[in-house]
């Protein structure tokens, strides 16, 4: 990250020099000078942040945030809205390899009953229809604000804040609901708004798999249902904006190909861990510990970034 020059300035009788901004007291030098470019993304940052995607894609907690805070915290240079999208692509190909039956089953019949409308009332045809309308309301969204979302909505203020309300949002949700539906229960009013929820997450802070989560508790579903909907319903979300924002890896104050293939991979793997321990913890605990890991760390943030230790 550049110094910003010292150019003098008047005020009044005398000529004050602004200090120079003081860097981040957890800056590491040899990684900020790296391809010669500030805004690159090394082979370290590059494994430290496909860590950060896998474990935090899927808890409540916000892998964008975390994308985001984490370099800050750093004093790395933010890699970008491209980068965080493409790095999901990672944690995608964990969720097709965990839920691969799933899956397929969904997909099989989904497309058999377009032919044979007996299989219509069938639970995995409804789950293709209500996937694909859920993940309507994040597509149009995630298009209409695409400037915003890549500019402004990564400002650490704004992180910080939604860190904070959702967090609230959950345990509010976590004391209400009544958690007496399974996934089979499931509806398309449920898929309708369970998708309209997802698209929230494309504010940083929010977090897709908190959002969801949040809305499925609301809807009175059990915890572990409301997650595994959570991660059938990421797919073809993560597919639509980790495709579209390929064209931008490599491009000028970005991260390159390389960095992001790195990432990429390293995400995969501890996605996959993650969604195995995310589904055994919720059968088992609520999600009060990521409640208090989310207000603190918003706090921090908004802490830290007022008083300018983090940018």
């Amino acid at each position: 990250m550049r110094e910003r020059s010292a150019v003098p300035i008047e005020t009044g009788d005398e000529v004050a020099v602004p200090a120079p901004r003081r860097p981040c007291p957890w800056r590491s030098d040899a990684h900020a000078r790296v391809l010669g470019s500030p805004a690159a993304v090394d082979a370290f940052q590059a494994i430290v942040l496909g860590i950060v995607q896998g474990l935090t894609e899927f808890l409540p907690i916000s892998s964008t945030a975390h994308l985001r805070i984490v370099p800050a915290f750093m004093g790395w240079e933010d890699p970008g809205a491209a980068f965080t999208a493409v790095t999901q692509l990672g944690t995608l190909a964990a969720v097709l390899l965990y839920f691969r039956a799933d899956l397929w089953r969904i997909a099989r019949v989904w497309s058999a009953s377009l032919r044979r409308p007996e299989l219509r009332s069938e639970l995995d045809a409804r789950m293709g229809w209500y996937i694909i309308l859920g993940t309507i309301p994040i597509g149009v969204c995630g298009l209409v604000f695409a400037d915003q979302i890549e500019s402004g909505a990564r400002d650490l203020y704004v992180i910080g804040t939604t860190l904070i309300v959702l967090g609230l949002v959950l345990l509010v949700a976590e004391r209400v609901a009544r958690r007496d539906r399974a996934i089979e229960d499931i509806t398309r009013r449920d898929g309708i708004l369970i998708g309209l929820a997802q698209a929230c997450a494309l504010v940083p802070g929010v977090s897709r798999s908190g959002a969801t989560l949040t809305a499925g508790l609301l809807l009175g579903f059990d915890r572990a249902s409301a997650a595994r909907y959570s991660f059938l319903l990421s797919v073809p979300a993560v597919v639509i904006s980790g495709v579209f924002e390929l064209r931008k890896i490599g491009d000028e104050g970005g991260a390159g190909a390389g960095p992001t293939i790195l990432a990429t991979l390293a995400a995969f793997v501890v996605g996959y861990a993650s969604i195995a321990f995310l589904l055994r913890w919720l059968t088992r605990h609520s999600t009060a510990i990521f409640v208090a890991y989310r207000v603190a760390l918003g706090m921090l943030v908004l802490a830290l970034a007022g008083s300018g230790v983090i940018t």
